[in-house]
């Protein structure tokens, strides 16, 4: 199987990039490729740890950690996470962070690169 690197540049306010990108990278994983998620800007906030869930409102910290013991490489942009008060000490466990380079090293070797938000 490949690996996908997947960028998740996730928007401010209603949208659904972030759960569309984990939703893909689960897909992924399910047919025994390797993923690499990134996620950057607002999207960091899927590294904080303790995460409450409401009903009918996307609640994502059960689904990552499940996917991570699946196999999958979560990092968060370490600048962006900082600028939004996320810190070493409230980020999930599994969760890397690491500057930009990181999501351009795991691009340069992978098989399909996926760019989602941004706008």
């Amino acid at each position: 199987m490949g690996k996908l690197t997947i960028g998740c540049f996730a928007s401010l306010v209603g949208s659904t990039n972030l759960d569309f990108a984990v939703k893909l990278a689960g897909a992924a994983l399910d047919k025994g490729h390797k993923v690499d998620l990134w996620v950057s800007g607002n999207g960091t906030m899927l590294s904080l740890q303790d995460q409450r869930a409401f009903k009918d409102y996307s609640y994502l910290e059960k689904p990552v950690k499940e996917l991570m013991e699946k196999g999958l490489n979560v990092t968060a942009c370490e600048a962006c996470a900082e600028a939004r008060g996320y810190h070493d000490s409230n980020t999930l466990e599994g969760v890397k962070r690491f500057s930009m380079d990181w999501y351009l090293g795991s691009t340069f070797d992978a098989d399909r690169v996926l760019h989602i938000g941004g706008e």
